[in-house]
């Protein structure tokens, strides 16, 4: 027998992980609760649709983004608190990661509703898990900042001993390549770009090697960098904590 409660269960909101492209790549209970659920908050409802279409799914949308989070929220609680089941998600992956579904998920906690998540795609485990480097301890930083703070940032990247994952857009990651170079010294890194898409590409080596790669071939595509950790600094650390205590 089972040991699984029926869902989706009313007054619940499910975090549903989507496909970061590959249509494919949902789970069959993703798929039901997306199509049983009472509302779905999309982050595109356009893109939402798209998915929703290519399976079948005729459940009600609406818009749920960066700039109207602040006035969905009231509205989607009152939903919760009448009894409704809701699904958030993102345009890609899993939803409250670098993006807006975090304030709803924080609110609806905060409201005494149940949250529930659904697991599924995830850009930067896929990333981490094609790069080669160290996979059990990691620090996830998603974006870097544009101006404020961002030196800051990649300073204390620096010291940093677990693997790093960053999130970059196509007009930045030849800049972040650089910073990240100068800041850390010749590491070796994973860039991950347009992952399970038609042009799915993992370029490895040092910084210098993947800088000299997407000056010969111009970028393209969302893309997830991983770097391996402060080795040096980690080495020491551990041979301090094997010394006997005085």
């Amino acid at each position: 027998m089972s040991d699984e409660r029926p869902e989706p269960r009313g007054g619940t909101l499910y975090v549903v992980s989507t496909p970061i492209g590959n249509m494919e790549d949902i789970t069959l209970r993703a798929l039901r609760i997306l199509r049983e659920v009472d509302l779905i908050a999309a982050e595109d409802t356009r893109t939402t649709g798209n998915l929703l279409r290519h399976h079948g799914i005729a459940t009600q949308t609406i818009s749920y983004y960066s700039h109207n989070e602040r006035q969905r929220i009231p509205m989607l609680l009152e939903r919760l608190a009448a009894g409704q089941s809701l699904a958030v998600v993102s345009d890609a992956g899993t939803p409250g990661v670098s993006d807006p579904a975090a304030l709803l998920i924080a609110a609806a906690i905060e409201g005494g509703r149940e949250v529930i998540p659904i697991p599924g795609a995830s850009a930067a485990l896929a990333a981490l898990v094609a790069s080669g480097l160290q996979m059990d301890r990691f620090r996830f930083e998603g974006f870097l900042p544009i101006k404020k703070r961002r030196q800051t940032r990649i300073a204390e990247l620096a010291q940093e001993t677990r693997t790093i994952i960053l999130y970059e857009s196509v007009h930045r990651l030849m800049k972040t390549l650089r910073e990240l170079q100068a800041a850390l010294g010749e590491r070796r890194v994973s860039v991950s770009r347009e992952i399970t898409k038609k042009f799915e590409e993992t370029v490895r080596g040092s910084f210098a090697d993947v800088i000299e790669h997407f000056e010969a071939h111009a970028p393209k595509g969302e893309f997830v960098i991983v770097v391996e950790g402060n080795e040096k600094r980690g080495a020491t650390g551990e041979s301090d904590a094997e010394q006997p205590a005085d």
